[in-house]
């Protein structure tokens, strides 16, 4: 009975500490159409505003590890919570841009270490043949509250200060969490010592040779100093090698981007309509949390590796198509947004009918986490998103206004609608009216690219550096790869139109397949298989085996 009491309050503190993650990120796309007007924000101000969450999320991923590792993960978990209450209260009381500013920063901060947190205590509280599923379920709530926050914003788009709101409701989702976690165990729970659960074939060990050899020395925890990371004791090279080149190759597959550049896809295909390109952007969502539920059932059994590999397979495949699709029927993108500042300048916006982004999904273009990454984050990270078509959506909005907040700030939307369409050239003229085909082929692979990311990457980067490292290091470790997570989320997203205008969309997309090939390559070497097995035996045979 206290096992399953265990089980299912271990379920929640990672579903909603992934819910959290996921409708942080979200939720902001939806605040500043309101707050842009609210307090008159500038270009440069919206990118303050929006990578704020990402500079408290680096700040944490440095300093997060040493207080998971010194003060225990529940610890960690809670405080991040507080943290993130605070954080809440701020945003919803702001007057000024500083303290949203700050308050930005504080949630970013809390989010971040929570991410870890929560994933690193649900892989030691659980069984080695449960542990997929529950740390997957993480990613699962990440795609969930990217869905809930564009639900939000769809509601409060017409209240009055309904950014507020938008904020404020964070609040419930962390005090459930919380009270969920204080009744869990400091400590991991040994049911039974993880020997006898070998000789009760629950967890089958690799070979007989490892199990001999497991029987021989019995496990003790080591104590490791932050540099031992990158020494040859115990492995740890290797294994740092693992860590940062899942976190790498998920950002450099390119998957802020693609997501990023999803709305453009969706108007080619005929989606023209704001309230369609909503409708198409929650569907992509929903794509999304089908995938990792697959995810979350396959972790346990097929395991690890396989769904790494055929995740980065689907990926290649599909960015490839993306961009040779893209050299037939060529769709034209817009630069920033500092392209739409004044009625002059929007005429670059318009030379292509589309906004670069989905009118709502400012921050996380599509349902991404992301994770982005998570998540998306922690896991989720996978869900993190890219800034530069942030910035450019943020103006684009106003190209474009938002389907439900037209009614309330008609006047701004329609000034600006009008400027914009009178500069622009006819809407048939666009270059890809003509491929409807090759327009099917793209968003299909757009499809084929979410789901094949939500069932790899995505979880599967977060279960794995979950599992690899000692338990004395584990936090500091997560923490490490998790800070290059966020630096090269950044550093994607900052970079991408100017990539584009050097080597061109199409190259852009080929590049990404040709790392995705790199990246089945890396994990077919590097990566080793962790399901079924408890996270004392997966830190054996890394020291055993070169």
């Amino acid at each position: 009975g206290r096992a399953l009491l265990v089980l299912l309050l271990s379920a929640t503190v990672s579903l909603l500490g992934g819910l959290i993650f996921g409708y942080e990120l979200g939720i902001i796309s939806g605040a500043l159409l309101q707050l842009q007007i609210d307090f008159h924000l500038s270009c440069f101000k919206q990118e303050i505003l929006v990578s704020s969450v990402l500079i408290g999320a680096l700040l944490a991923s440095l300093a997060g590890g040493i207080l998971i590792d010194r003060h225990g993960r529940r610890r960690a978990i809670l405080v991040s919570n507080l943290v993130l209450l605070v954080g809440s209260l701020i945003l919803t009381l702001a007057r000024s841009f500083t303290v949203l500013v700050i308050g930005r920063m504080t949630v970013g901060f809390a989010i971040s270490v929570s991410s870890m947190a929560c994933c690193i205590y649900v892989s030691e509280m659980v069984a080695a043949h449960q542990r997929g599923l529950l740390v997957s379920l993480y990613e699962a709530g990440i795609t969930a509250g990217i869905l809930l926050s564009y639900a939000l914003n769809y509601i409060f788009a017409d209240v009055d200060e309904g950014w507020r709101y938008m904020f404020g409701l964070a609040i419930a989702p962390t005090a459930m969490q919380f009270l969920s976690i204080l009744f869990l165990p400091v400590n991991p729970v040994k049911l039974s010592s993880w020997d006898s659960d070998c000789q009760k074939g629950l967890i089958p060990l690799q070979d007989t040779e490892d199990r001999a050899a497991a029987k021989r020395e019995p496990y003790q925890e080591k104590n490791y100093s932050f540099l031992d990371l990158f020494r040859t004791r115990d492995n740890m090279r290797r294994r740092t090698l693992v860590g940062l080149g899942l976190v790498l190759f998920q950002q450099f597959t390119g998957q802020p981007n693609v997501l990023g550049y999803a709305s453009k896809i969706f108007h080619s295909v005929g989606f023209q309509s704001n309230s369609s390109a909503i409708l198409a952007s929650l569907g992509l969502g929903a794509i999304k949390v089908v995938a990792t539920l697959v995810a979350m059932a396959l972790a346990d059994k097929a395991g690890r590796r396989v769904l790494l590999m055929a995740g980065c397979v689907v990926m290649a495949i599909s960015v490839t198509t993306i961009g040779l699709s893209s050299r037939m029927a060529p769709l034209a993108m817009a630069r920033d947004c500092k392209a739409a500042t004044g009625p002059n300048a929007s005429h670059s916006l318009t030379q292509h009918p589309l906004t670069p982004v989905f009118p709502q999904s400012a921050v996380s273009p599509v349902p991404p986490a992301s994770g982005a990454v998570k998540s998306q984050a922690g896991p989720g990270f996978a869900a993190t998103r890219s800034l530069t078509e942030v910035f450019a959506s943020t103006q684009s909005k106003e190209v474009v206004p938002n389907s439900s907040l037209t009614q309330k700030r008609a006047l701004v939307g329609q000034s600006k609608n009008g400027t914009v369409e009178s500069t622009g050239p006819p809407l048939p003229a666009a270059p890809w009216a003509q491929h409807t085909v090759l327009n099917w082929i793209t968003l299909l692979s757009m499809m084929a690219f979410v789901s094949a990311f939500s069932v790899g990457f995505g979880p599967m980067t977060w279960l794995v550096l979950s599992e690899i490292y000692p338990a004395g290091i584990r936090g500091r470790a997560f923490a490490f790869c998790n800070s290059f997570n966020w630096a090269a989320n950044l550093l994607i997203s900052l970079s991408f139109l100017d990539l584009i205008d050097a080597i061109g969309f199409s190259w852009m997309f080929l590049l990404y397949g040709l790392i995705g090939v790199m990246a089945v390559v890396f994990i077919y070497l590097f990566v080793p298989e962790t399901k079924g097995q408890s996270l004392e035996e997966i830190d054996q045979q890394f020291s055993r085996k070169r």
